[in-house]
C-alpha cells in the first residue's frame, strides 16, 4: 500500500502542489493503479507469445521511385501568363516611391 506521504514525496520531485484532499484522492488511486499491476503480474503468461501488435499492419505508403516528370511547356500550357519560363501574377504590394 502506497503511503500519503509517499505520494507527496513524489508530487514534490515533480514540483507540483496539491491540497490535503487532492493528496488522499490521488493516494487512494494510485493504490488502486499498484494493486491492479500486482493482479497483472499474478497471471501466468508462460507460452504467451509476446504481442506487439493486435491488428497486422501493413505500409500503406507508395513507394518513393522516381518518375518521368511532366515537361515544363506541357505544365505551361495552364498558365494564364508566363514571363522568362516563371508563371506571372498580379502585384499584391504596390512600390511605393521614396
Amino acid at each position: 500500500m502506497i503511503s500519503k506521504e509517499q505520494v507527496a514525496h513524489v508530487a514534490e520531485l515533480a514540483r507540483l502542489q496539491f491540497s490535503d484532499e487532492e493528496l488522499q484522492q490521488f493516494t487512494g488511486q494510485l493504490d488502486e493503479i499498484l494493486n491492479m499491476v500486482d493482479q497483472l503480474s499474478e497471471v501466468d503468461t508462460e507460452g504467451v507469445p509476446v504481442t506487439t501488435q493486435s491488428v497486422l499492419l501493413e505500409n500503406v505508403m507508395r513507394a518513393d521511385e522516381a518518375t518521368m516528370v511532366t515537361p515544363r511547356a506541357e505544365l505551361m500550357k495552364n498558365v494564364p501568363t508566363e514571363k522568362d519560363g516563371l508563371i506571372q501574377v498580379p502585384a499584391i504590394i504596390d512600390k511605393e516611391d521614396d
